[in-house]
C-alpha cells in the first residue's frame, strides 16, 4: 500500500531537518540523548497554530511540554499532576508557564455555551462526552465574561492559580525551590507572546 504523502512528506522533513541540525551543529543529537535539563514547563493548548518550541524558537530540549485542549489545568487531572511533578521535582524545571491563545476554539465553544444557557440549573446532569466534560469549567468561567479575548486571559489566570494551589507547587517551595508560575497569551494575529503578569513565586506575586 503505498504511504500516505500527509506522512510521506513529515518523515522526509523530518529526515531533512535531523541532517541540517547535525551539519550545523555536529553531535547535538548524540550529546541530547544522554539526558534533559530544561528549564521551562510549558502548559499549551493543542492547536496546531501555536507550537512551542517554533513560536519561541527552542531546540529540543529546551521546553519540557504538557498541552491539552483549552490548556487547562484540572486539579484532579493525573495526567498534568504527573508531568507537574515530574518537571519541577525530578527535572529541575525553574519556570512554569500557562499559555493560551487568541482565538482558542475551545474557549470560544465555551463561551457560545455559557451564552446560550447563562444560568443552568442547579441540579443539570454533567456533560455526557468527554470534551464536554473537560471544558465544563472553563464553561462556568465564560459565564462570567462577554469577551472571548478576556476569556483566554481570565483563564490563563485561573489555571496560574490552580497550579500555585496545587500539593505539588506547595511542596517544591516549602522545600525552598526557586520556581515561578507564568501566565502568557500568544497572539495568533502576530506570532507575539504576551506576558499577563500574573506570575507567582514561593512567597507571592513576582
Amino acid at each position: 500500500m503505498p504511504q500516505d504523502y500527509v506522512l510521506a512528506r513529515l518523515l522526509s522533513n523530518n529526515a531533512q531537518w535531523a541532517e541540517d541540525v547535525e551539519r550545523a551543529e555536529p553531535g547535538f543529537f548524540a550529546e541530547s540523548a544522554k539526558g534533559q535539563t530544561p528549564k521551562v514547563l510549558y502548559f499549551g493548548c493543542s492547536d496546531s497554530r501555536v507550537p512551542e518550541s517554533v513560536v519561541t524558537a527552542s531546540k529540543p530540549g529546551d521546553i519540557f511540554v504538557h498541552r491539552n485542549i483549552a490548556n487547562q489545568f484540572h486539579p484532579s487531572d493525573d495526567s498534568a499532576l504527573a508531568v507537574l511533578t515530574y518537571a519541577v521535582v525530578h527535572v529541575g524545571v525553574q519556570h512554569v508557564i500557562i499559555v493560551g491563545h487568541t482565538n482558542c476554539g475551545g474557549a470560544a465553544a465555551c463561551h457560545a455555551a455559557a451564552q446560550a444557557n447563562p444560568a443552568p440549573a442547579e441540579d443539570a446532569p454533567p456533560p455526557a462526552d468527554p470534551l464536554g466534560r473537560w471544558l465544563a469549567p472553563l464553561t462556568e468561567l465564560a459565564r462570567e465574561h462577554e469577551d472571548l479575548t478576556a476569556l483566554v486571559e481570565a483563564n490563563v489566570r485561573a489555571q496560574v492559580e490552580h497550579i500555585a494551589e496545587s500539593d505539588v507547587m506547595k511542596g517544591v517551595w516549602a522545600q525552598g525551590k526557586e520556581v515561578q508560575v507564568h501566565g502568557w497569551v500568544y497572539e495568533l494575529e502576530t506570532g507575539l507572546l504576551r506576558d499577563l503578569g500574573v506570575s507567582v513565586g514561593k512567597t507571592g506575586a513576582v
